[in-house]
């Protein structure tokens, strides 16, 4: 059993070192949890190029190794870790493993959390399933480079690296993707990953709101402001936005439906990127406006294609390319 290929891509994206991209899912369940199996496939169709339901026997993992890039285990996550761990040789080519309990009551990474589990965990939470990630920057509510990776639409070159800087991140002193244009010569050491785009160069959608701003006021202020522009949503990299919004539910919400990454830039990059219209935030807390400058800091080139424009009082948005 399978769903046709979606073409808008899913969720699951995660690209990995060698430039390929979680997309194409198995479910693996019991005889006597298939409905739910089915359940599962129907929610989750439209976020993954393909879903089957492969029924379980004491090989299947094996039968399946390597033709999947994420297994969602419809079952104990004992039988999961028993069944795979003599296959799992190495992080950046082994498949994803998430496991669901039948009630959908956790979804739990065990493989591969940054390469598609965590993410498909997440996704079973509109089913009601709670994710349970334990990857160090996830549980300490931190944009690993791997998620980093993925909202910016690149790949990690050297996996190993990851290891040192997202040891980084969790201690706050990683800093901002650091975007340098060829050709040149770049001499990096094991500490620095490598992020390579997948595409061309986009643009930015720098976003600010006041607190609690709805998914539909994201929404139509990005629109508002692309149709001042000749760009439109597939020109998009990524949405950019402070440190301090990066918990807004209204913002998830408006770039997960929209499939869109969200990068985020503290206080000190957003104040070496200011942009030309004047913030109250700067004179209040400090903060110079948040749309503008993260625009900036986000775009391949630094510079704003659209200043920011305000809707409803709610959301501000600027582009930057």
């Amino acid at each position: 059993m399978s769903s046709e290929p979606d073409d808008s891509g899913g969720h699951c994206s995660t690209a990995d070192s060698d430039g390929e991209v979680a997309e194409e899912i198995a479910i693996v369940s019991f005889e006597r949890k298939l409905e739910t199996a089915r359940e599962i496939e129907a929610e989750l169709a439209d976020r993954y190029a393909s879903i089957d339901i492969l029924e379980y026997h004491g090989e299947i993992f094996e039968e399946y190794w390597g033709e999947y890039d994420c297994f969602v285990g419809l079952m104990a996550s004992g039988i999961a870790m028993r069944k795979t761990a003599h296959l799992l040789d190495d992080k950046w080519e082994d498949p994803a493993i998430c496991v669901v309990d039948e009630e959908l009551t956790w979804a739990i990474p065990i493989t591969g959390g940054h390469h598609g589990a965590n993410q498909v965990a997440q996704d079973l939470a509109t089913m009601g399933a709670v994710p349970a990630m334990t990857t160090a920057s996830e549980a300490a509510g931190k944009q690993g480079v791997e998620s980093r990776a993925k909202a910016m639409d690149t790949h990690v070159v050297n996996g190993d690296s990851t290891v040192k800087t997202n040891l980084a991140v969790l201690d706050e002193n990683l800093g901002p993707v650091a975007r340098l244009e060829g050709p040149r010569a770049v001499l990096v050491g094991d500490d620095v990953t490598v992020l390579k785009r997948n595409a061309d160069d986009g643009i930015v959608l720098g976003t600010g709101s006041v607190s609690g701003a709805s998914k539909e006021a994201f929404l139509a202020a990005w629109d508002q402001a692309l149709a001042r522009t000749d760009y439109g949503v597939g020109d998009v990299e990524f949405v950019g936005t402070a440190t301090r919004k990066e918990d807004e539910d209204g913002l998830l919400e408006a770039a997960q439906e929209r499939d869109l990454g969200v990068v985020v830039f503290d206080k000190e990059t957003l104040l070496e990127h200011e942009g030309p219209t004047p913030s109250k935030s700067k004179e209040l807390i400090g903060w110079p406006g948040v749309s503008e400058a993260s625009a900036i800091a986000g775009g391949a080139e630094q510079e704003l294609v659209l200043e920011k424009i305000s809707y409803e009082n709610e959301v501000t948005v600027a582009i930057g390319r």
